[in-house]
C-alpha cells in the first residue's frame, strides 16, 4: 500500500514540475547498460506549442524525440519502474529527486526554491496545472497575458528551439540559395520554410548516427532517388564543410536533366567528393562498399531494392523515408479485417504501416537496431515515417533471429503478403 501511495505521489509531483517552467530532467543509473543508459529532457517551443525534447543516450549514439507533457509524465514513471534508478527534475520552483530500486520501491526528495503552487491555481510564470498547450488546446501560445508565460521565458524556449537547427537561419549557404530555399542574404523564403525544416530535421538524424561511423576514415554514402538533391547537398555540407569529415557521396536518380543540374551545382561549390549519376536503384552495381544508404520517398518497391543493396553492402546506417506502398496494397487480404479493407483510404494507410513494419522487422532480423520515427509533421506530407537502422556491434543470436523469422512468417501469412524485399533476400 505504501508503494502505491509513493507512485501516486510521484505522479502528482510530475504534474507540478513538468510545465513551461521545467529546466531539465536527467534520468540515470540504468539497470541494463546495453540499452539506453541516460535520458535528458528539456522544453522547447515549436510552432508556438511547448513540447519536450527527449534525448536518449545509447553508447555513443543520441536519439531525439519531441513529446507532449502527458506522454513525458507517463514515460518518466515507466523509466523509473523498469529501466532506471534515479531521476532529477529541475524546475524554477525547485528540484525533485526520485530513487527507485528493482523491487519497485521509490524514494522522493524535494528541494523547493520557491513555494509550489496548487495545480488549481495559475503559475505566475507558467500555466494552469501542466503546460500552456493543455490550457489552450490547438490555439498554441498566443501571448504572455493569455498563457501566463513571461516574455523572457518565451525567448528562452524559442532559443532552445533555434539551437536545434544545424543549418541556421540568416546564414547564407550556396546550395540553399540556388535551390530556392534561401535568399542571397540567408533569409528563408516563406514558401520554402517547410523544406528548410525538413532538411534540418534530416541532418539531426544524420547527427544522431555519426558515432556509428566514427571509425571510418572516409564515410561512403549513397543517396538513392536523390531528385533535386536538397538532402544530398545538405549531408555533404554538414559532414564535410561543418564537421570536417572525409566523405564520398553519390546521388542516383532516373532523371537525366535533374542529374545534370545537380552536377553543375556541385562543380560550382567545389564539392569534389560528391557526384551524381543517372540510374535505377534496381540495377545499380557501382559500389562494393557503402557505409550509409539514404532513400527519401523512393516509390513502392524501389525502397525494397535500396534496403536490399544496403544489406548486401553491410551498411552501418540506413535512413529511409518510403513513399507509396502499392505492392502490399494489392496483396493484403484477410477475411477478419475485410471491414477495414473495403475502404480504400483505410486500406492504403494500413498497407503503408504494414509494409514499413515488416521492413523494420526484417532489418532487425539482419542485425540492425531499427526504429520507425516521425520524419516531419504530418501536415507537410503523409509520407512521414523514417526507418532508421544502425548495424549493431553485437552479432544477433541464433535464438533471437529464429524468433524474428517466426514473427515475420506469422505476420505475412496472416495478411497474405510476400514483399519484394523478402523475395530478394530469399534469392
Amino acid at each position: 500500500m505504501e508503494n502505491i501511495t509513493q507512485w501516486d505521489k510521484l505522479k502528482g509531483k510530475l504534474n507540478q514540475y513538468i510545465n513551461v517552467n521545467l529546466k531539465e530532467i536527467i534520468i540515470s543509473n540504468a539497470r541494463n547498460k546495453d540499452n539506453i543508459t541516460k535520458v535528458k529532457v528539456r522544453p522547447v517551443l515549436l510552432k508556438q506549442d511547448v513540447l519536450y525534447q527527449v534525448s536518449s543516450f545509447r553508447g555513443k549514439q543520441v536519439f531525439h524525440e519531441n513529446v507532449e507533457s502527458e506522454v513525458l509524465r507517463e514515460n518518466c514513471i515507466k523509466w523509473l519502474q523498469n529501466d532506471f534508478g534515479q531521476m532529477e527534475v529541475h524546475n524554477e520552483q525547485g528540484t525533485l529527486i526520485c530513487l527507485s530500486n528493482k523491487k519497485g520501491t521509490i524514494t522522493i526528495k524535494e528541494k523547493k526554491s520557491i513555494p509550489v503552487q496548487s495545480s488549481a491555481e495559475p503559475l505566475r510564470n507558467g500555466c494552469l496545472e501542466n503546460d500552456c498547450k493543455q490550457k489552450q488546446g490547438k490555439e498554441g501560445v498566443q501571448n504572455s497575458e493569455e498563457t501566463g508565460i513571461t516574455q523572457e521565458r518565451m525567448q528562452q524556449l524559442s532559443h532552445n528551439r533555434k539551437k536545434q537547427y544545424i543549418l541556421e537561419e540568416n546564414v547564407p549557404v550556396g546550395f540553399l540559395i540556388d535551390l530556392g530555399v534561401q535568399t542571397p542574404q540567408g533569409k528563408i523564403i516563406r514558401t520554402a520554410y517547410d523544406k528548410f525544416r525538413q532538411i534540418n530535421r534530416f541532418l539531426e538524424f544524420v547527427e544522431d548516427v555519426l558515432p556509428a561511423l566514427e571509425d571510418k576514415e572516409v564515410i561512403r554514402i549513397l543517396d538513392f532517388g536523390c531528385g533535386k538533391s536538397y538532402l544530398t547537398f545538405a549531408i555533404y555540407h554538414y559532414l564535410h564543410e561543418l564537421k570536417k569529415k572525409e566523405v564520398q557521396i553519390i546521388g542516383l536518380d532516373l532523371k537525366e536533366d535533374v542529374i545534370a543540374h545537380c552536377n553543375a551545382l556541385k562543380d560550382k561549390y567545389g564539392y569534389t567528393n560528391l557526384q551524381f549519376l543517372t540510374g535505377d536503384i534496381k540495377d545499380y552495381t557501382g559500389q562494393d562498399e557503402v557505409d550509409m544508404v539514404v532513400t527519401l520517398h523512393a516509390c513502392d518497391v524501389a525502397t525494397d531494392y535500396a534496403l536490399y543493396k544496403a544489406l548486401k553492402w553491410n551498411a552501418k546506417v540506413i535512413l529511409s523515408v518510403p513513399c507509396c506502398h502499392h505492392e502490399v496494397n494489392r496483396q493484403i487480404k484477410n477475411e477478419a479485417l475485410q471491414p477495414m479493407f473495403k475502404y480504400g483510404i483505410v486500406k492504403d494507410r494500413m498497407a503503408a504501416l504494414v509494409t514499413d513494419s515488416l521492413r523494420a522487422l526484417i532489418l532487425e532480423k539482419e542485425g540492425y537496431e531499427t526504429q520507425l520515427l516521425e520524419f516531419i509533421d504530418m501536415t507537410h506530407t503523409p509520407k512521414n515515417i523514417l526507418i532508421r537502422a544502425v548495424k549493431s556491434n553485437k552479432m544477433i543470436s541464433a535464438s533471437k533471429k529464429l524468433k524474428l523469422a517466426n514473427q515475420e512468417q506469422e505476420f505475412t501469412e496472416f495478411l497474405g503478403i510476400h514483399t519484394t524485399l523478402q523475395k530478394l533476400l530469399e534469392e
